[in-house]
């Protein structure tokens, strides 16, 4: 794990803390949300992809929009643990209203 964070924002207003890992990481067995990212020309990041999983340890290894991921040029996974599922589904709703993906869209 980095040290580094990022807070996105959600259309809500609402931000949401995530730690930057490299897409390679191995994560513990644990419920979270997760934003597959790149960074911008700018230094900016954007999300890729966003998603909420019971399992991130199950979830990320083998996603099936990985190939997705990496033709839209993601490079880092952008992931927090969270409570229940309804609170990550609301995270996850509230950060794709804002942003709009490419790997959510196909």
């Amino acid at each position: 794990m980095t040290d580094e964070t990022v807070l996105w924002p959600g259309a809500s207003g609402k931000k949401y803390r995530y730690w930057v890992h490299s897409l390679n990481t191995t994560f513990k067995d644990s419920a979270g949300n997760y934003i597959y990212a790149k960074r911008t020309a700018s230094g900016k990041w954007t999300p890729v992809y966003i998603g909420e999983t019971e399992n991130l340890a199950n979830r990320l290894p083998n996603h099936e929009k990985l190939p997705c991921v990496h033709r839209n040029g993601g490079t880092h996974i952008h992931a927090h643990t969270s409570g229940g599922q309804l609170e990550r589904r609301r995270e996850e709703s509230d950060l794709l209203a804002n942003f709009d993906p490419p790997c959510n869209r196909e």
